[in-house]
């Protein structure tokens, strides 16, 4: 394909406004690869700490970039030393890009790396929402064949993220799970707890839509308001493992109040102050508390074979799509609270 001088792009400079530029489309370097970006989705933390105000610092300072953490393309070109990826493969990207030097890169937890080189896609580096992405190689792992680019840009952030939980949590058949918050990551981590043997989801939002979009997609067997009354009548004595994915510290205390003793508790949601009676809730129940941040590019690539084996498509949690034209309208809608994952999507995607 002939690639334009020039490209599309939308930046976040804060207070909800969506900036649209035309900017030059990068050329690849050594070890790395440009991307025809197919499918952006739309991240919680980008609502969050960019799109509504910047906020943060460390690795949430946003540096005025690209925005975009959750992308997915076609290799349209490649630099000097790449030989893992060629033009053609289809490639989600692993949105932190590390030193690749210190342990937790070795170990594939890019997201942890603390060396000054570490830059998040969307945030400390030129993200998704453009026509093409400039990747360092060894952050891109393959979409098998029967995964589309708006699965694999769900994978990107928001499945890992929920799936990397769930391994924490070593969920089996055994398990009864709660999930707390129903937007896109929760409803990601009904769907994979099933996947993964769970018989019984029950989860908590206080947005009924949400509670209805769960219940229709399959995500929970059972959804509740976030009050102990609304939630002993869907799951008397509360689940043997729990995950927040709501970032709010109500919703975080109704995880660990609602888990059974022995159970386990996974934390995922961004933001959020938890303040907690330890000896009533933690200690006397006996619980173990997991803080899990997204996942690793060896998790990636297992769950990525996990979709390809059980037929399930991350896309289903995808309730509204919008050309990059339409960015604006796209975050307007992730912003309401309402739907389920929105995506930036391509005409040929």
């Amino acid at each position: 394909m002939t690639i334009p001088p020039t490209m599309n792009a939308a930046f976040l400079p804060g207070g909800r406004v969506v900036d649209l530029q035309e900017v030059p489309v990068p050329a690849p370097g050594h070890g790395q690869v440009l991307l025809a970006v197919r499918a952006s989705t739309i991240c919680g933390s980008d609502l969050r700490a960019i799109y509504r105000e910047h906020l943060g610092e460390g690795p949430e300072a946003y540096q005025g970039v690209v925005g975009g953490h959750e992308p997915a393309g076609r290799v349209v070109g490649v630099g000097t030393g790449v030989d893992r990826v060629r033009p053609g493969d289809r490639v989600v990207v692993y949105h932190i890009s590390g030193c690749g030097q210190c342990d937790d890169c070795r170990r594939g937890y890019q997201i942890s790396c603390t060396s000054p080189r570490r830059a998040a896609y969307g945030w400390q580096r030129d993200g998704g929402h453009a026509d093409y992405l400039l990747a360092e190689e060894r952050d891109l792992l393959v979409l098998p064949d029967s995964l589309t680019y708006l699965d694999g840009a769900c994978v990107a952030c928001g499945f890992g993220t929920a799936y990397e939980a769930l391994r924490r949590l070593d969920v089996n058949g055994a398990d009864r799970l709660l999930v707390v918050g129903l937007g896109p990551v929760g409803l990601a981590a009904g769907l994979l707890a099933q996947a993964l043997g769970v018989r019984t989801v029950v989860g908590v939002d206080p947005s009924a839509e949400r509670r209805d979009l769960a219940l229709r997609l399959g995500a929970v067997s059972g959804a509740a308001e976030p009050t102990r009354e609304a939630f002993e009548a869907v799951l008397p004595g509360g689940a043997e493992t729990a995950v927040d994915c709501s970032g709010s510290g109500a919703g975080q205390l109704f995880a660990l109040q609602h888990t059974r003793r022995w159970g386990r508790v996974a934390l995922v949601g961004e933001g959020g102050h938890l303040s907690v009676d330890v000896s009533e809730h933690v200690i006397h129940q006996q619980l173990t508390i997991h803080g899990s941040w997204v996942t690793s590019t060896v998790h990636m690539a297992e769950l990525l074979e996990l979709l390809d084996r059980t037929g399930l498509h991350p896309q289903v949690v995808v309730t509204d799509t919008r050309p990059l034209a339409e960015a604006g309208e796209a975050y307007r809608i992730a912003d309401s609270g309402t739907h389920g994952k929105v995506g930036i999507v391509w005409p040929d995607a």
